[in-house]
């Protein structure tokens, strides 16, 4: 199976599957929009260059920004100005403060920024730092459109500068590595996490013995702890690369020389062909290392890394179980992964041309024949989709978070929370390795569905419908407002009908649903339990389709239309089937 381009319309139900994953969901217009264009014309509304920088997050305590400008007495503790980070970072989710026409792109962007994170992941409570949270956080944006950056600046060169991130240096011990006492915890991760992984899980590794990964050696991740050594965080953030003109790591020395850098040569494994990397002459001072030689060792490291096979196919497999599907076996590896690892390598290691063949590809949208490999409903939504999509659904609004930023981080702040219920911790993942979600073989996504976890998901949902308006006085739209908004009267005022669109527009289809048709995506067993949630709550009407028609189509017992759209958008939105996008 191989990426077969489409170009037709994409339909509502395509559209619908592309925004979910792509902008955390929309609301009905925006898919009708969608549905007219094709998959080439709307990536270019998800793809745009030159989109604004958020504005910085304020620090109430003194009512102005404190990433750039730095922290005195009079800011907030330390993890309070986390926790405000944490906050700002999830409005944008919702593009506060963004020109209509670049919301989207504003959106996805951002999505990819958690993308990112989830890769290159990092623990706020080891970092300790929200400036560094923050930098590495700008980084991320930085390479998410990677095709509109300058032709060296690639994914390839963002493994490069994350190796010498602050958050980095602090997350897993970079600072404390240095020659004659390597400190292997970062080029382990690097080799098994970041660059080229450890082959397809549960296939054959192919392992010549005790410490050969199948990808690289246990050899590896010593010489390349060797080859990052002498690196130190700049706690004064002052250190700015030239690239990105962002704040990055230094190197211990008097800042002419690596004095903590380890300068002989490394040799990597029979896995890397025997490469070895050394420094170069014309970089060092006396003989000596220099921050330009030692940053020149990691280059070397990266390109070698980058140029095996192995390193695109596990770029590509991260990328496809993020936005596709998290199970892949050696017909999926032998077609569309390496399809999109070609793509990768094609591009100069750029990830922005992969989504791009992706999201036109027929195999994003429809899989392969039958049942068993259908892109919709394939992923289970993370706490983040479940939250941020809902709230795009209804139009909810978040308080400026310049002007109105107490109130803008108590909403977000609560959002927050009930995403930690839910089995997400914002930047505080359980292991190492980041988000079981994203790297825990074989489960993947299904880690986000226990007993508590659901119980929680639907605690939301009633919550949001419910409490969080009057709780928080946001601006979102309530049941009957979006079936006024959204649904024509001629549906609306048919219940069965009604109930199917509201299916159509929640739940992840990819073919038509209907009462009595054998051929409907929804059983009509399933549809009758919607049915039933929506009218039979009280059982007061004799007829309670009749009775529907007549409170609707005569705008009459308001008080009991809201309840009743109220019990359907809780029996759909807290079923199983809503779970998945």
């Amino acid at each position: 199976m191989a990426l077969t381009p489409l170009t037709e319309p994409l339909g509502f139900n395509r559209a619908s599957h592309l925004l979910r994953r792509t902008v955390f969901g929309a609301t009905v217009a925006l898919v009708n929009e969608f549905a007219a264009l094709t998959p080439q014309q709307a990536i270019q509304r998800l793809f745009m260059d030159e989109l604004p920088d958020p504005e910085l997050p304020i620090d109430p305590a003194t009512a102005t920004e404190w990433i750039e400008s730095g922290t005195t007495d009079a800011n907030s503790e330390g993890f309070e100005l986390e926790s405000y980070f944490l906050r700002w970072q999830l409005g944008l989710y919702l593009a506060p403060k963004v020109p209509e026409e670049q919301k989207l792109a504003f959106i996805f962007r951002e999505r990819l920024v958690f993308f990112l994170h989830t890769h290159f992941t990092t623990k706020k409570s080891v970092v300790g730092n929200s400036r560094a949270l923050y930098f590495q956080n700008a980084l991320f944006r930085k390479f998410a459109f990677d095709s509109y950056l300058e032709e060296e600046l690639n994914f390839k060169s963002l493994c490069k500068k994350i190796t010498v991130d602050n958050a980095m240096l602090r997350f897993l011990d970079g600072r404390l590595n240095v020659k004659g006492n390597p400190n292997e915890n970062y080029a382990r991760e690097f080799l098994e996490l970041y660059t080229i992984g450890r082959g397809l899980e549960g296939a054959d590794k192919d392992s010549q013995g005790e410490g050969d990964y199948g990808t690289f050696t246990e050899q590896d991740v010593q010489e390349g702890a060797r080859v990052m050594s002498g690196f130190d965080i700049d706690n004064t953030f002052s250190n700015i690369d030239p690239d990105t003109e962002l704040p990055t790591g230094s190197v211990k020395g008097n800042g002419q020389t690596a004095n903590q850098h380890d300068n002989d040569p490394k040799t990597l494994s029979y896995r890397f062909g025997d490469a070895t990397i050394t420094p170069d002459p014309d970089l060092l001072l006396n003989g000596n290392a220099t921050p330009e030689s030692a940053l020149d060792e990691i280059q070397q490291l990266v390109d070698i890394i980058f140029d095996q096979t192995e390193t695109g196919l596990h770029i590509a497999r991260k990328l496809y179980r993020f936005f596709g599907y998290h199970e892949i076996n050696e017909s999926v590896q032998a077609g569309i992964i390496t399809d999109l690892a070609t793509v990768f390598r094609d591009n100069d290691f750029r990830i922005q041309p992969v989504l791009e063949a992706f999201f036109t590809s027929r195999e994003f949208y429809e899989g392969a024949a039958g049942v068993t490999d259908d892109s919709y409903g394939s992923i289970i939504k993370s706490p983040i989709d479940l939250v941020i999509g809902q709230a795009r659904s209804f139009e909810l609004e978040l308080p400026d978070y310049i002007d109105e930023y107490e109130a803008f981080y108590e909403a977000s702040g609560t959002l927050l929370s009930r995403i930690d219920d839910m089995g997400l911790a914002f930047y505080e993942p359980y292991e190492v390795a980041g988000y079981s979600a994203y790297h825990q073989f074989p489960i993947y996504h299904r880690s986000w569905i226990t007993t508590t976890y659901l119980t929680q998901r639907y605690a939301f949902v009633q919550y949001l419908n419910f409490n969080m308006m009057n709780d928080l006085q946001l601006n979102m739209l309530s049941p009957i407002e979006y079936v006024e908004k959204f649904i024509d009267d001629s549906i609306a005022s048919n219940a069965r009908l009604l109930v199917e669109e509201v299916c159509r527009h929640f739940l992840p289809l990819s073919n038509s649903i209907a009462f009595e048709d054998n051929s409907s995506e929804l059983t009509n067993e399933r549809l009758l339990y919607f049915l039933d949630a929506f009218l039979n709550t009280f059982a007061i009407d004799e007829n309670p389709e009749e009775a529907w028609n007549f409170r609707w189509t005569n705008n009459v017992d308001r008080e009991t239309v809201s309840r009743q759209l109220l019990d359907l958008f809780n029996g759909v939105l807290q079923s199983p089937e809503y779970q998945l996008m």
